[in-house]
C-alpha cells in the first residue's frame, strides 16, 4: 500500500473514543479528516492532499505526528515512513522488555544455564542453573563489563581466545550504539570502560568487527571443579534481546558435574 491508502486505511481504523474525541453520531468509519488534522497540528487542506496523493514528500515531523495520531505501533509507523520516502526511525533505548513467552521458555529449560541480556549485554534474568554455574544475576550484571573490568566469570581461555571474545563484545556493543546512538545506558558503558579498560579503548578506537561463535566453554566452578560446556547464543525475532544458554553433553563427566551444579542451584532455592 502506498502513502495515501494507508493514512485512509488507518483512519478509519482509529475509533473516536481511542482518540478522546466524544463519539456522537456518524456516518462515516473512523476519524473525519478535520479531526486528525487538529491532532496532528496540519491544515485539512493539506491531509486531504496527502490522502489523495497529491503532496509528495511529507517530512519526518508530519508523519511522527500522523503515527502518534493514528496510535501506529512500531511496525506500522516504520512502514508509513518508508511509505513516504523517509527512512524508519531509530529506536531511542534498547530493549529491555522479556516477552511472556521468553520467560516462559526460560522457566522451562531447567536442564540448562540460561541467561537473557540485552543487546549490550546486560543481564535481565537468569535461570537457577545459571545461577548456580556463574554467580547471583545482580541488575549490574554486564557481560562486557565482566570481560574488561573485574571480571567474574569462570571461564578458561586461551590469551588468543580471550582476545577473541572482548572483540566479538566490542563489536556487538559498537553495533547496538549504531542502532541506539541516544541510549544513556549504552553511551555510560562505553565511556566507564574508556576510561577502565585500555584494552577496551584500543579495541573501539580500531572499529575491527567481528562475531562470536557459539562452541565450547571451560568452566573452574568452585564446588565440581572443571567442567565443559556447549555455549549457544540465540535471538528474539522482534527484538534484540539475547538467550545465552550452556548445555552438557548426556552421558559424558562434564554432564555428571553440570547435573552436580544444578541440584546445588536447587538447594539454594529451598534453603
Amino acid at each position: 500500500m502506498n502513502f495515501a491508502s494507508l493514512l485512509r486505511a488507518w483512519r478509519d481504523r482509529l475509533q473516536p473514543g481511542d482518540a478522546g474525541i466524544p463519539v456522537g453520531q456518524r456516518r462515516t468509519r473512523g476519524l473525519r479528516r478535520e479531526e486528525v488534522a487538529m491532532l496532528a497540528g496540519l491544515s485539512v487542506d493539506y491531509l486531504v492532499q496527502l490522502e489523495q496523493g497529491r503532496a509528495d514528500h511529507p517530512s519526518e515531523q508530519v508523519v511522527a505526528a500522523l503515527a502518534r495520531v493514528l496510535q501506529l505501533s512500531d511496525r506500522e509507523r516504520d512502514q508509513l515512513f518508508v511509505a513516504a520516502g523517509l527512512p524508519a526511525p531509530l529506536p531511542r533505548t534498547v530493549p529491555t522488555h522479556i516477552p511472556d513467552s521468553v520467560s516462559r521458555m526460560v522457566a522451562r529449560m531447567s536442564d540448562a544455564a540460561v541467561g537473557v541480556y540485552t543487546s549490550y549485554w546486560r543481564l535481565l534474568t537468569a535461570n537457577p542453573a545459571w545461577e548456580a554455574l556463574l554467580g547471583e544475576a545482580g541488575p549490574d550484571r554486564n557481560l562486557i563489563r565482566e570481560e574488561f573490568a573485574g571480571s567474574r566469570l569462570c571461564a578458561v581461555r586461551t590469551p588468543a581466545e580471550r582476545e577473541y571474545l572482548q572483540r566479538a563484545l566490542v563489536s556487538d556493543l559498537r553495533a547496538t550504539h549504531i542502532r541506539y546512538p541516544e541510549d544513556p545506558a549504552v553511551l555510560a558503558l562505553i565511556t566507564e570502560l574508556e576510561n577502565a579498560s585500555e584494552p577496551f579503548a584500543r579495541m573501539w578506537a580500531d572499529g575491527v568487527l567481528v562475531e562470536d561463535r557459539s562452541k565450547l566453554k571451560t568452566f573452574e566452578h568452585p564446588v565440581v571443579g572443571s567442567v565443559t560446556l556447549d555455549c549457544d547464543i540465540f535471538t528474539v525475532v522482534g527484538t534484540d534481546l539475547r538467550i545465552l544458554a550452556y548445555t552438557a553433553a548426556p552421558g559424558t563427566e562434564d554432564a555428571a558435574r553440570f547435573e552436580r551444579i544444578r541440584q546445588l542451584s536447587l538447594f539454594t532455592s529451598v534453603g
